[in-house]
């Protein structure tokens, strides 16, 4: 099987290959193109029957990822795709961990359901092809009615549509209903970044939870206002969290790394080392506490505070959050652990909001309170649960458990 691809970017750049979601085709990347360009050579494809690739039937889903794979050569990438794309991405980053450099898996899920309702509609596409289903696709893709909002995107995604084969659209539905890499998530080794639409249908924000959970070190970013598609309904979050994770220029307009936020090329002696773990620290204290409280604190800076703003960055958001020993969501447990014991309330809450960027469930932020009433004291516990309360309060719905750059 051969994939019907392009490439985009600088010819010494590194290869960044990303893939579509079912039913769409290599546009659907548009959005971020620009951006990524700057700094990866980027291979997108489409799937079979879908754009220019020819129709086929009977594959697998590891025969689909066995096709992305032959689309890299021989050399190390980056991987990434939303919904079906972001599942072979994953698939992929299992099969050869050594060859892939960084995972971006974009509204996707490690098991996309039960197969009975894959299998369903494969019958019914080949029955009726796939007219009928451009209604329920537009409301699962989109939070926005966008034939009312954007008449524009909205004949360019059923553009998209219109030209897939039925047939192969349903030998796809068929391959992702024998899809689950839910108990290979922890062979993953590339740091990954997983982003979620906040009101997706189609992979609710549990399903990157899932993902974030297991796969070792993973980030997630939840995006308000967001469905399916949520690298086109809300290109410019989407974009900004790939390209911080990826490399390339960041919200502090400083250049990005790519090491996807871990130790590796942030020590060093002199003031090269310095700087590393400055734009390493900076990278993600943006990524756990968000763009807007940075930015404030920034601005805020004074000549009397310029030094102690930057030792936490290097120190606290280097040397600390990006050692390899815990995970982002462990770390937001001891440190909602330690504000409350030190009855530093005045931080939970900026602390709690990072919790649910770095992974937590507002269910989960009640059990380390829980915790603390019995080690820390109650008297501190229930000022603690007042403000998480009001915290949480403030994030519901749409934006609970948002890693998004504000």
């Amino acid at each position: 099987m051969r994939l019907h691809h392009r490439i985009d970017g600088p010819a010494d750049a590194p290869l960044l290959v990303l893939g579509p979601s079912l039913g769409t085709g290599m546009a659907v990347w548009e959005p971020q193109l620009e951006a990524l360009t700057a700094a990866w050579r980027v291979l997108r494809y489409d799937l079979p029957g879908h754009g220019g690739s020819a129709p086929a039937t009977g594959f697998t889903f590891d025969a689909l990822a066995e096709a992305v794979l032959d689309l890299a050569g021989e050399e190390r990438f980056a991987i990434g795709g939303i919904s079906l794309g972001g599942a072979l991405a994953a698939t992929v980053a299992a099969n050869v961990p050594d060859r892939v450099t960084h995972l971006v898996m974009c509204c996707s899920s490690a098991r996309f359901g039960e197969p009975g309702p894959w299998l369903e509609r494969a019958a019914a596409v080949r029955r009726d092809g796939l007219r009928p289903l451009m209604e329920t696709l537009l409301g699962r893709w989109f939070a926005a009615r966008i034939s009312e909002s954007d008449p524009v995107l909205l004949h360019w995604v059923l553009s998209m549509v219109r030209g897939v084969d039925p047939e192969s659209y349903a030998a796809c539905c068929e391959a992702v209903a024998g899809y689950d890499l839910t108990a290979r998530l922890a062979e993953i080794s590339a740091p990954a970044l997983v982003v979620a639409g906040a009101e997706d249908p189609a992979t609710p924000v549990e399903h990157s939870l899932v993902l974030a959970r297991g796969i070792p070190g993973a980030l997630l970013a939840v995006v308000p206002g967001a469905a399916h598609l949520a690298n086109v309904e809300r290109a410019e979050a989407v974009t900004s969290a790939m390209v911080r994770h990826l490399g390339g220029k960041d919200a502090n307009g400083g250049d990005g790394d790519g090491d996807g936020g871990g130790r590796e090329g942030a020590g060093g002696e002199g003031a090269g080392g310095e700087d590393a773990r400055r734009a390493a620290g900076m990278r993600t204290r943006r990524e756990v506490l968000g763009d807007a409280h940075v930015d404030r604190a920034v601005a805020n800076t004074t000549a009397f505070t310029a030094d102690f703003q930057d030792l936490i960055t290097r120190y606290a958001w280097d040397e600390i959050w990006n050692r390899p020993g815990l995970d982002r969501r462990t770390r937001s447990c001891v440190t909602l652990t330690a504000l409350v014991a030190g009855g530093h309330l005045e931080e939970l809450a900026m602390h709690v909001r990072a919790a649910l960027r770095n992974g937590l469930t507002p269910d989960e932020i009640k059990e380390v309170l829980l915790q603390t009433a019995i080690y820390c004291g109650v008297p501190a516990a229930n000022a603690a649960f007042a403000v998480a309360q009001r915290t949480l309060a403030g994030s519901a719905p749409a934006e609970w458990g948002s890693a998004r750059p504000e």
